[in-house]
């Protein structure tokens, strides 16, 4: 099969069209024939040699695939040849074919096409997990996320608002980016290059922040702290800004607070297959109703994946970027 591969640590250069093997197929897995992959900064991460594949993880990378089932494991029981599926895998999404555990795999939701659908996995995944699941936001809490734009950051933005008709604020870095942040779930949006935590605190009112989204770390930790309301949740993503915080730790015992933190790839699939469920019951329908939205910035053959990748690497993405891997199939 085609696939692409990571040469060395670098930039997006080091990626190159290889051929490698058929991946294996277990009792449990499902093969896919990839229609459409999805970029994500998770990638960005391992091609730098930042982020290295968890142990038994194929090298190539691609967490988001999204195409047609072509072969299933001996104990497959939940899918079968031909079914239209997306799937949130350990890596191998960039090539033609991709071995996933079957509680990784999900339907692709009613009206929507495979391009699409492969900009879901991760990004649900991840804001389900966090922002639902370890955060618990309840109906009519306040929600605070950082990177507006980012596809994490609409897919729990959206939900918020639809599923627990939240009260939303996201920080961006442009007024086009504040503008569709705005589009995409939040009520209101401040660019972070001024004093966004002064803007957030004006907005959110005495009560403060219930839960914040947080991908930056660093030196946002401490000014998310002091945002926070009485049994507010800080959830960390990424550490985009660094990997060091400083804090005032009376706040937590003061004011009831929690810190998490969260990486999904390195967890097993019975971890990932309660996500995928919790998914499919309460955020596929609203996809398929038009509620919750993705938004596709730009789309690439597989060969062009370094052009994908130059758009992350200079903080251009409003969206996603997918790579079209069979427009045959996509």
């Amino acid at each position: 099969m085609k696939a692409i591969e990571i040469t060395q640590p670098g930039g997006p250069e080091v990626l190159r069209v290889c051929d490698r093997p058929t991946p294996p197929v277990g009792p449990l897995d499902v093969l896919i024939r990839v229609a459409a992959a999805g970029v994500n900064r998770p990638d960005v991460q391992q091609r730098k040699g930042l982020y290295p594949p968890p142990p038994g993880a194929s090298d190539i990378p691609g967490l988001d695939t999204a195409g047609i089932v072509e072969q299933v494991g001996t104990h497959v029981t939940r899918w079968r040849p031909g079914d239209r599926v997306c799937a949130l895998s350990s890596g191998g999404g960039y090539a033609e074919l991709c071995s996933v555990p079957q509680g990784q795999v999900l339907p692709v939701p009613a009206g929507l096409g495979l391009v699409e659908a492969a900009s879901l996995p991760e990004v649900f995944f991840t804001a389900w997990h966090n922002v639902f699941q370890l955060s618990r936001l309840a109906a009519g809490e306040t929600l605070l996320v950082h990177g507006g734009t980012s596809g994490v950051g609409m897919a729990a933005m959206q939900m918020a608002r639809v599923l627990r008709d939240a009260r939303v604020i996201a920080t961006a870095g442009t007024a086009q980016k504040c503008r569709i942040s705005e589009e995409y779930g939040a009520h209101h949006a401040v660019d972070y290059h001024g004093a966004w935590d002064a803007a957030v605190r004006d907005w959110a009112g005495p009560h403060g922040v219930d839960v914040i989204l947080d991908s930056q770390a660093a030196d946002y930790v401490a000014l998310e702290v002091e945002l926070l309301a009485i049994g507010g949740r800080l959830a960390l993503i990424a550490n985009h800004r660094g990997d060091h915080s400083t804090l005032r730790t009376r706040a937590f015992v003061q004011r009831s607070l929690t810190l998490t933190g969260a990486q999904i790839r390195r967890r097993d699939t019975d971890f990932k297959q309660k996500i995928a469920d919790e998914l499919v019951a309460q955020a596929w329908p609203e996809l398929a109703s038009g509620r919750i939205r993705t938004r596709i910035q730009s789309t690439f053959p597989l060969e062009r994946a370094d052009e994908a990748h130059a758009i992350l690497d200079r903080n251009e993405q409003i969206g996603k970027v997918v790579l079209v891997v069979d427009p045959a199939l996509a």
